[in-house]
């Protein structure tokens, strides 16, 4: 223990037993034991409480707890609801919510974050366990505080704009994880003194299910939580849907942009039930003032359908506020020595930097295609980037084709829509990973239902189905001879598939929160596991043994790339980095920033010497590594880019996005090719074949879909 927590142990010490006569003995701050009733006083063996914040929080008292010298959050169920199921579920809720959901934003939480306790003398009473929860504890005020802090002033469009971009990245990463939030005020957004703002209390959080949305309508089949001023009509009638969480948002951001709370009889008249708050904010754009007035209109299918929609109507703004409208845009490389920067949703539109603009059908977006042509190659890579198809590449000498600033003008930019040609039916829940097995014309694929299918993409009929995992499919990856399929899960595990026979050949443990990405070495020998919490794991395949364990980022890894070589690889995480590792020894070579979100999806050369990464901030960046600039950054989404792929002929990168579109760029040339549009939703996944058709997903939709291009 250091010295700061020397001091902290001295100064208190309590015991959580209810029955203790003296929790906060004097001897307490020396002790392993209660002096006062003999329960243990270190937690789990790791967390001596101090003190108590407050006994006034929802279903349970909020305690500050210490690991060593690191503060924690512990929540403890009162005991007087101990009996009450939906009190029990709702606080278990929390946890397990938090255990899945790995952000900046989202309040940490480890895997064995939630316990019982019961106490000393107590065994055998009729007293039950005592249910704690400890979690990262945030330090900054709520922003309910931070108002009253700051005089009861209203804040500026720009902060409001950049908080908004904020929590929409949030509520994308929750809502794609089928939760969403009902409990959405300022006193449940916290500030860190970074700036970044945290979602708290997910006690209310529900999970979208076929079963919860059965539910709705029925008669105390759901629970309805209300906060006055913030929570949605349909919810007070017990109804909440993912569109309730935009109004609560958009009513806390008037909140804040007026300083009238939503009750204030100023903005809301109750006779006729109006919400005028736009006189009491003139700072506010009427674009920006649209936005808001659509997440809180009374009825939830008038708000924006989704997250992707909020911040595609956030990036435009930006872009609009930052760049002059032109026919003939330019593309230029990255100036020397720093990245190019987009008018990104994470950036906040005064920080945006332009670099080009282009306009097609009547929508002005930002494109940046400058990227010279590098080898192409092709893997099959876990949860984001799924391609499976394994093919050669053809090596474009990185010296004769430097990169270039090219000109070109809107006319070049084709845009082609797609056609549905078939939708594959059979999962139960949303479909998580893809990934096409070569030569066969066939298709896998993991879900939330906990299944892996396998299809074939001629009749499109269900071939089989591998049964297993007890949660989540989140990831897949096949072997180089196309024989066998890893599939990480939400449980925690990895299993090894026979394809042909469907048998289940291993399962791999150690993992101590869900999986979330996998990826094999070209030789077949190695695999890598990445994992909620920021673990990687290196495995030997034929034996099946853990070689390396490493604690790798603060934030959840989401994809994994191999060098051409086997040397190497890289790591995506919600920490918005790049890290390189040494596949034998495990050893860190270096880490990549520049990205403003997190990443979402890697590609590689051949030579293992570059890299294509995708972010949720809009880009796609090209870097020479271990060199720590990037060399390249495409700018032309306008929401989060959620999958790389590489064609076969190593001519083609093709990107996907939740802007519902997927653009095409020529890698020997640097321009984009082509966007295909017509897609009825985002993507997260895709897979290329070669007759012109698409193989997309995303993260609410237990369909997988075939499309063609046009």
């Amino acid at each position: 223990m250091g010295i700061k927590g020397c001091i902290l142990a001295t100064v208190m010490s309590l015991c959580l037993n209810p029955r203790c006569s003296q929790p906060d003995h004097p001897g307490n701050s020396i002790a392993a034991f209660c002096q006062s009733c003999g329960s243990d006083l270190v937690l789990q063996g790791r967390y001596r409480v101090m003190r108590l914040i407050s006994d006034r929080s929802g279903f349970g008292s909020v305690y500050e707890a210490y690991e060593r010298s690191v503060p924690k959050l512990l929540k403890v169920l009162k005991e007087a609801l101990n009996d009450t199921p939906k009190a029990v579920e709702l606080f278990e809720k929390e946890a397990l919510v938090l255990s899945q959901l790995h952000h900046p934003g989202i309040p940490r939480i480890e895997a064995d974050g939630y316990f019982t306790l019961l106490p000393k003398g107590l065994e055998g009473t009729t007293m039950q366990p005592l249910r704690c929860i400890v979690m990262e504890k945030i330090d900054g005020l709520n922003l309910r505080q931070w108002m009253q802090q700051q005089g009861e002033h209203p804040i500026s469009e720009k902060q409001a704009f950049k908080w908004m971009q904020q929590l929409m990245e949030v509520l994308h990463l929750i809502h794609h994880k089928n939760y969403f939030h009902r409990d959405i005020k300022p006193e449940n957004i916290m500030l860190r003194d970074t700036g970044q703002l945290v979602l708290v209390d997910f006690g209310a959080a529900r999970q979208i299910t076929e079963t919860y949305l059965a539910q709705l309508g029925q008669s105390g089949g759901i629970t309805a939580l209300s906060s006055a001023g913030y929570t949605p009509p349909e919810q007070e009638q017990g109804q909440a849907v993912p569109q309730s969480d935009f109004y609560a948002l958009g009513r806390t951001l008037i909140y804040l942009l007026t300083a009238k709370h939503p009750t204030d009889q100023s903005i809301y008249n109750s006779f006729t039930n109006e919400f005028l708050w736009r006189p009491h904010a003139p700072q506010v754009s009427a674009p920006f003032a649209q936005l808001l007035d659509d997440m809180i209109a009374p009825r939830a299918i008038d708000r924006p359908k989704d997250t992707a929609e909020v911040l595609g109507r956030l990036y435009q703004m930006a872009t609009a506020s930052t760049m002059a409208t032109t026919t003939t845009p330019t593309f230029v490389d990255a100036p020397s020595g720093q990245n190019a920067r987009a008018a990104t949703p994470t950036s906040g539109p005064t920080d945006a930097q332009p670099v080009a603009t282009l306009v097609q059908g009547g929508a002005t977006q930002t494109v940046n295609a400058s990227l010279s042509g590098w080898g192409g190659w092709l893997k099959g890579l876990g949860m984001l980037s799924l391609l499976a198809i394994v093919g050669g590449g053809i090596g474009y000498g990185w010296s004769r084709l430097m990169p270039q600033t090219t000109a070109q003008s809107a006319s070049e930019v084709t845009q082609k829509s797609v056609l549905l040609v078939r939708t594959l039916t059979g999962h139960t829940s949303s479909v998580n990973a893809i990934v096409l097995i070569p030569g066969r014309n066939q298709l896998i694929s993991g879900s939330a239902d906990g299944t892996i299918k396998q299809w074939d993409l001629t009749s499109g009929g269900e071939l089989q189905t591998f049964a297993g995992h007890a949660s989540y499919v989140n990831t897949l990856v096949l072997s180089p001879d196309g024989h066998t399929v890893a599939s990480g899960s939400a449980d925690q595990t990895i299993a090894l598939w026979d394809i042909q026979t469907g048998e289940n050949l291993a399962i791999l443990t150690g993992h101590v929160s869900p999986i979330n990405t996998l990826a094999i070495s070209h030789s077949g020998r190695q695999l890598i596991s990445g994992s909620a919490d920021g673990t990687i794991k290196i495995w030997d395949l034929t034996t099946q043994q853990e070689l390396h364990s490493l604690q790798a980022h603060p934030s959840a890894i989401n994809t994994i790339a191999v060098s051409s070589d086997d040397a190497s690889f890289a790591t995506g995480s919600a920490d918005r980095t790049i890290r390189l590792w040494d596949l034998t020894t495990g050893e860190a070579q270096g880490v990549l920033q520049g990205h403003e979100s997190y990443v979402n999806a890697l590609e590689t050369t051949p030579d293992g010497q570059y890299l294509i990464s995708a972010s949720a901030d809009t880009t796609i960046k090209l870097w020479r590594t271990p060199e720590t600039e990037a060399v390249q950054t495409f700018l032309g989404h306008t929401s989060f880019v959620n999958d790389l792929v590489v064609t076969s002929d190593g001519q083609t990168l093709i990107s996907a996005s939740t802007d519902e579109s997927i653009a095409f760029w020529d890698l020997k040339t640097g321009l984009l090719r082509y966007i295909t549009t017509g897609f009825d939703s985002y993507i997260d996944r895709l897979v290329i074949l070669p007759n012109d058709q698409i193989i997309t997903t995303r993260n609410d939709d237990p369909t997988i879909r075939v499309w063609l291009v046009q």
